[in-house]
Parts: C-alpha cells; structure tokens; sequence
C-alpha cells in the first residue's frame, strides 16, 4: 500500500461518516475512494464494509441514548438484513463489476426523483398497526440487507427511505433502526469478504478512525437539524455517484 492511498482515502472516509450518520449513503463516498485509490473492485468493497462498520456502530450507540433505537424490533428485523447480507455478499464474489454499475444506473436516478418528488421524509405519516409495520419493515431489512452484502452504497440512505416511506417509522427512528440494520449487513458481509482475502486491514482501520470523527459529527447534526438537513445531503451524494458511474 502507498502512502498516496491513505491520503486520499482517509478525508473522504470522514466525509463519508458525516454523511452516513445523517442521511445515510456514506458507501457513495467511501467505496469510490477506495476504487479511486486503485483498489480491485472486491478489495476495496470488502475493506469498505470494515471502515464502515466502525462508524456505524458508533452511531448506534449515539442514537440508541437518544431513544431512537426501538431494540426490541430492530434486533429482530437484525436478523433478517444478517440473511439477506449473508447471500448478497455471496452472489458478490461470484459476479463481474460492470454487474453492479448497471443496477445503479437504474436505482439511483429512481431513488433521487422519489427524493425530490416524493414523501418518503414527512414525519407527519399516521402509524401503520404493530404488526403490520414489523411486516413492511422485515421486508425492507432483508432486500436491502441482500443489496448491501451484494454492493453497500446507499443502504443507509435506503433503508431510511423505505421505513419511512413503506413502513411509516417517525424519521429519528427509522434513522436509529437503520443504523442497527446497517450496522449489521455490514458486520456480516466484512466476515464473508475477510475470510475470502478480500480485506486491507491497515487501510481500513485508517479510514474507519477517520470515519468515526465523520459520524460523531454527523449524528450531532442530524440531532440538532433532523429531517431539514437530510434531503439536501442524500440528494448531493445519489447525483455524486451516479455522475461518476455514467462517466465510468
């Protein structure tokens, strides 16, 4: 590894944990990082799932003293995005790269103009019965957690978009359960990529400490600013990265 590859990593890792703690997606800066810096496109998401795993469970634990982790449901729903993390990661290592750009050509555009015309963000959606919003959002954890384990970038951003939108979750606690969500695709498909030599560990371990100040910055801001400061941020990123595959 070159030092060149820690420059460059690094300041976008804390710039992917600020935005990851506050609207998700922070994959969409982290893992263009690691494949700017040279990475084999496995590698450098493998290593992405470690630096990321570092600053997602330190916002669990941010969110989780604010009151905004519903735990009793979101280790349940855990379970789920573990399975569905476990065979996306698994479909991964069996699949050419130009395999994952194509889905992105057609999932980002789609999610950016929910965004900008939908109401995936309104807190004011009446609650859906018990039992049917822990349906909606098991669902939601197992197909995101299969599209995390298969690429990452935009769980976070996904997965708070559809507990609000399809589940009718208050933000603060879609974003917390997220989190939990994220947290754990992310643990499960770094385990499936370290044990197939697919992880750096001193790259890694750098970016993630540079992502950990990025989300206890982040989780400050989403805390004091809530759903106003998110939009903009999720937007930003979903038209960084899909400008960057259409180029590609």
């Amino acid at each position: 590894m070159e030092a060149a590859q820690f420059l460059l990593v690094c300041p976008l890792a804390c710039l992917a944990g600020f935005v990851d703690a506050v609207a998700g997606g922070g994959g969409l800066i982290s893992l263009p990082a690691y494949l700017m810096a040279g990475l084999p496109a496995h590698v450098a998401i493998g290593t992405n799932k470690l630096s990321s795993a570092l600053g997602t469970a330190l916002a669990v634990g941010r969110f989780a003293r604010r009151g905004y982790v519903p735990w009793k449901r979101a280790l349940v729903l855990a379970v789920g995005s573990l399975a569905g993390s476990a065979a996306g990661a698994s479909l991964a290592l069996g699949l050419e790269e130009g395999t994952f750009r194509a889905i992105m050509l057609v999932i980002l555009p789609v999610t950016a103009a929910y965004l900008l015309w939908g109401k995936g963000l309104r807190e004011d959606r009446p609650p859906f019965p018990p039992g049917k919003t822990f349906a909606i959002a098991l669902g939601v954890a197992l197909g995101v957690g299969l599209y995390d384990g298969f690429y990452g970038p935009g769980t976070g951003t996904f997965l708070i978009l559809l507990l609000t939108a399809a589940a009718h979750l208050p933000l603060a606690t879609a974003n917390g359960t997220a989190k939990v969500l994220n947290l754990t695709t992310n643990l499960t498909g770094l385990a499936l990529f370290w044990l197939h030599g697919q992880v750096l560990l001193p790259l890694g371990l750098a970016a993630g400490a540079c992502g950990l100040v990025g989300n206890w910055l982040g989780t400050a801001f989403f805390l004091d600013k809530g759903a106003k400061g998110v939009k903009p941020i999720m937007l930003g990123v979903l038209g960084i990265f899909f400008l960057k595959i259409l180029l590609e």
